[in-house]
């Protein structure tokens, strides 16, 4: 890996790092860029950092997410109907990645990216101060060309391991992973709703453990204090975005932000271990 690659990497990897020397795992709200809509969605970000996120997903909202459930497919929506576009995104990233932020990473679909052109997405990213991008629906296999467009910009490129994928391929896809590892704690989409599995995350985690160094992170049904602590005690930190969407759906402005830092202050308090 090139020092210029390495630069996304090195600052995802530090703050899991700090909050694991604070005696902690790492809290990692996702929001939906343009949801309920641009000036709230600015405020959410700050609020995101001040209540202690140790970084941050922001969503590019898309109409056709296969890998969203409901409240974030209904926050892309929203974002939509409401003229959010990429741009918008990267505008929004901009002013959260300031000095003394939490690394920002962009969550995305490749079609938006395709469509955007991926050099220019990547040099965006890069001049918005990201670290990086998730694309959940781009396969190992296909990743080359997005690796290609962020190196020389310094962007990583985190990848997702499933309850599905089979260990051989979990550990080679962990070694390929920038940044952290994104475990999906189990089957089918984004949710509050559905109780993550414990039991196979203890096991996948400890399968990977020093397979690539870099740590491993929780996302996909993290909805309760409690869910954070387990997700923490397991790995190296835990990933919130429907249950987050959910606390502010349907508000704006000012109650809007204090709804949600308030649920991401009683999530943060689940960070602590032992």
């Amino acid at each position: 890996m090139t020092e210029a690659r390495a630069h996304g990497t090195k600052r995802i990897v530090a703050a899991f790092a700090a909050a694991r020397a604070a005696g902690r795992g790492a809290l990692v709200p996702y929001l939906c860029a343009g949801d309920p809509d641009r000036e709230t969605s600015r405020r959410l970000l700050a609020a995101a950092a001040e209540a202690g996120a140790d970084a941050i997903e922001l969503g590019i909202p898309y109409g056709d997410p296969l890998a969203d459930g409901p409240t974030i497919a209904a926050a892309a929506q929203r974002a939509l109907e409401g003229g959010t576009t990429i741009d918008d995104a990267l505008a929004l990233a901009a002013d959260a990645a300031g000095p003394g932020r939490p690394p920002l990473l962009l969550f995305t679909y490749f079609n938006p990216i395709l469509q955007f052109g991926l050099e220019r997405f990547a040099a965006a990213l890069a001049a918005a101060g990201a670290c990086g991008a998730i694309v959940p629906d781009v396969p190992l296999e296909e990743t080359a060309t997005i690796r290609a467009a962020f190196a020389p910009h310094g962007l990583a490129l985190p990848l997702l391991v499933a309850p599905t994928t089979p260990a051989a391929r979990a550990a080679t896809i962990a070694r390929a992973s920038e940044g952290f590892t994104y475990l999906v704690s189990r089957l089918g989409v984004t949710s509050a709703r559905s109780e993550p599995d414990f039991r196979w995350l203890a096991e996948r985690v400890a399968a990977l453990r020093g397979v690539s160094g870099l740590p491993l992170a929780i996302g996909f049904g993290i909805s309760t204090p409690e869910h954070v602590r387990r997700a923490c005690e397991i790995a190296d930190g835990a990933i919130v975005g429907s249950a987050l969407i959910d606390a502010y759906a349907g508000t704006s402005g000012d109650e809007a932000v204090e709804r949600a830092g308030r649920f991401l202050r009683n999530l943060f308090a689940g960070t602590r271990v032992a």
